[in-house]
């Protein structure tokens, strides 16, 4: 059962034409052989105005969600994640990457904090790994979003969502689906932004790339 949450050419070519394009762009490194993961589309710095965000620090989520946090305590009973392997993606479609982690901008951390997967709005977003729902609701710059604070002691965002589907203070399990992805807040294009911070705080984020692979989910 969901939480619903209101927010306040083409001429012909030929063998011989494709060939000689191909050593032309060969010849000057534009394409490696290496593409990305069979979900992932190419990446791209820039998102053409679809599908990315300008999300960064926003005073009042920061404050909400600093609040929430200190409201519900660790939960002790719960072990440690566990091996690398027991992390999941947060979504189970093919996606476009419209913004890297770490890309330089106007970002008060000077850095995109996250990383952006454009997909259409009202897929389905799961969790990356087990932990418990901090906040769940309408997060400023965000939008629609859902901190979860995961066993190891580190923070996921999943922004920009169009539905919410937990509550906050629930325990969740890796997998488990925690809305959908949407165009709220900061966003140009629906995707899901998802961040993954060391701590609560933000500036904190780590590569949710880097994060991920050594946990057994390979993102990209």
């Amino acid at each position: 059962m969901g939480y619903d949450i209101d927010s306040p050419r083409e001429a012909g070519t030929t063998r011989r034409d494709v060939l000689s394009v191909a050593a032309v762009l060969l010849a000057g490194g534009a394409f490696t052989v290496a593409g990305p993961a069979p979900h992932a589309a190419a990446e791209s710095e820039d998102d053409g105005g679809e599908g990315g965000c300008g999300a960064g620090y926003d005073e009042e989520f920061e404050e909400a969600l600093a609040e929430a946090d200190e409201a519900i305590p660790e939960d002790r009973a719960l072990a440690p994640q566990g091996p690398p392997g027991r992390f999941a993606l947060p979504l189970r479609r093919r996606f476009r990457v419209t913004a890297r982690y770490g890309v330089r901008g106007n970002w008060l951390a000077g850095h995109h904090t996250g990383i952006d997967l454009a997909v259409p709005s009202g897929t389905p977003v799961h969790a990356v790994g087990a932990g418990t729902v901090v906040l769940a609701r309408w997060s400023g710059a965000y939008g629609k979003a859902v901190t979860v604070r995961l066993r190891d002691g580190h923070y996921a965002v999943y922004a920009h969502l169009s539905r919410i589907s937990v509550r906050q203070g629930a325990r969740i399990g890796t997998g488990d689906r925690l809305g959908s992805s949407g165009a709220t807040g900061r966003a140009t294009g629906p995707h899901l932004h998802l961040e993954i911070r060391a701590r609560r705080g933000y500036g904190s984020d780590v590569n949710p790339v880097s994060y991920l692979a050594r946990r057994g989910a390979r993102l990209l």
